[in-house]
């Protein structure tokens, strides 16, 4: 997180270095001081895995793999069918403590932005002068924008990833038609470290509109934080990180997992979408094109596409290798229209109401709260059902206990951003243990035991599993009549 001080603060961009972690399961430990969060909690640092989806090192980082987690004390089921016992994992502990890890900075660009009224949005400053930026003036400043007073923005340019802070000043001036409107931001390989820099970024932004023009602390942080690419002509990465990777970080740990989110995060999606969070799962684990729409402001959007992205990580080695990766797209605009059209998996928000039009570029709408599919065969699974209303029961009643002992016992060290990842990682782990271990029996044959053991309803939710063997490769047969059918 950005470390606040008494200097002057267009120069107060330093962040605190990581802890040096050496040990997968360090034993609890109180923190040391305590650190004052901005009302919005935009700032904080939280504790989701860190993984390195890095484009400028040779590979990535070294990290630990969590054993495979198949029940935890919010789940009734004990797991059957030869389901390993599971272990136990310490809630004062975060993921990332867990894990263990660093990551390096490394800022590709920094540039500002600003709208005219003549031309519209345009690039104004960059660094490097020569780095290509083609089309970050329009994710830089969301469509709505003007209507606004500030705004952050996370998205996605190539293989980079984006932070861009936005505000809008009144100013007397008929040229500008009486408001100034610009934007400050970076990019990197990786957007694991972004939210350190908001707070520099929303000063920078800030005395843009107030001395435009002025670049020397822009400049300052571009050359104590830039980074070191590997040449591929222009100084891009052209492509996307292979799978080559996977093996050693586990595909569970990819990029959907390592944006370091702002405290509060999960408590407000859980609160935003209430019991569909257990529809967005299973689009999740499906691997659907989802796309969330919602006028600005954008940032707390962008905060729900790395929400919806946590809920379908899973840690059994091997499981999903096959499948899309489901990458988050962050905030899109109709230039990405493209990009979208490739992509067989993704999750992204955008301010642009045409984009529910384009059926032919996503699976699943999000329209604020109301979760729909244009496609048939999907429309099954935006029913809840019995059970996963009582799955969405253990997720907030494990919460309040959280909250609970939080404000009895003072426990800051517990944290509910693991507890949200950690529910469905344990959730999508029982159920893909339980496939693979009953396609690799003698008698490959699902069963309505099988079903609930993995804490599923065998009728209502037989659609969602049907597909999840064809997506997967699982090679077990589902023989569960439906009711529906003579």
């Amino acid at each position: 997180m950005v470390e606040q001080s008494d200097r002057a603060p267009l120069l107060d961009w330093e962040e605190i270095p990581p802890n040096e972690l050496t040990q997968a399961v360090p034993a609890p430990a109180k923190e040391n001081g305590s650190e004052s969060n901005p009302p919005d909690g935009r700032y904080l640092g939280s504790t989701a895995l860190a993984i390195g989806w890095n484009t400028s090192s040779g590979g990535p980082v070294s990290v630990t793999t969590i054993p495979s987690v198949n029940r935890s004390p919010h789940l009734d089921h004990p797991g059957q069918w030869g389901v390993p016992s599971p272990i136990h994992v310490d809630s004062r502990i975060s993921l990332k403590e867990r894990l263990g890890w660093e990551e390096k900075d490394q800022i590709v660009a920094v540039f500002v932005v600003t709208f005219d009224t003549r031309s519209g949005n345009m690039v104004e400053w960059c660094l490097p002068q020569d780095v290509n930026l083609d089309g970050v003036e329009f994710k830089s400043m969301a469509s709505g924008s003007h209507r606004i007073a500030k705004d952050f923005i996370y998205f996605r340019k190539g293989c980079y990833f984006g932070l861009a802070c936005f505000a809008n000043m009144p100013v007397e001036s008929e040229l500008e038609r009486g408001a100034r409107m610009k934007s400050v931001g970076i990019l990197s390989p990786s957007y694991t470290l972004l939210y350190r820099y908001m707070h520099f970024l929303e000063n920078q932004v800030r005395h843009q509109l107030q001395c435009p023009g002025s670049y020397s602390p822009l400049e300052a942080f571009y050359e104590d934080k830039k980074a070191v690419l590997p040449p591929a002509g222009n100084g891009l990465v052209t492509a996307c990180p292979t799978s080559a990777w996977v093996p050693a970080i586990n595909r569970c740990m990819h990029p959907e997992m390592k944006i370091t989110h702002p405290a509060g995060c999960m408590s407000q999606f859980i609160h935003f979408f209430g019991e569909q969070i257990m529809v967005l799962w299973k689009f999740a684990l499906l691997r659907k094109r989802i796309l969330i729409f919602s006028p600005p402001p954008v940032g707390v959007v962008c905060y729900r596409v790395y929400c919806c992205c946590s809920l379908a990580n899973i840690s059994i080695p091997g499981i999903g290798v096959s499948v899309p990766e489901f990458r988050p797209f962050f905030y899109i605009n109709v230039a990405d229209i493209a990009a979208l059209a490739t992509e067989m998996s993704y999750v992204a928000c955008t301010t642009e109401k045409i984009f529910e039009e384009k059926k032919e570029l996503y699976d699943v709408y999000v329209d604020n709260q109301n979760v729909k599919t244009h496609r048939d065969s999907l429309q099954p699974l935006l029913r809840l059902n019995g059970v996963d209303r009582e799955k969405y029961r253990k997720l907030s009643e494990q919460r309040q206990l959280l909250l609970y002992t939080q404000e009895v016992d003072g426990d800051c060290t517990s944290n509910e951003e693991d507890l949200f990842i950690l529910f469905f990682m344990e959730q999508n782990n029982r159920i893909f243990q339980t496939l693979s271990e009953v396609a690799a029996s003698a008698d490959p044959t699902l069963t309505a035991e099988h079903v609930r053991a993995m804490g599923l309803d065998p009728q209502a939710d037989r659609t969602f599993l049907v597909d999840l063997l064809e997506l997967y490769g699982i090679d077990a047969m589902l023989v569960i009549d439906n009711p529906c059918c003579p």
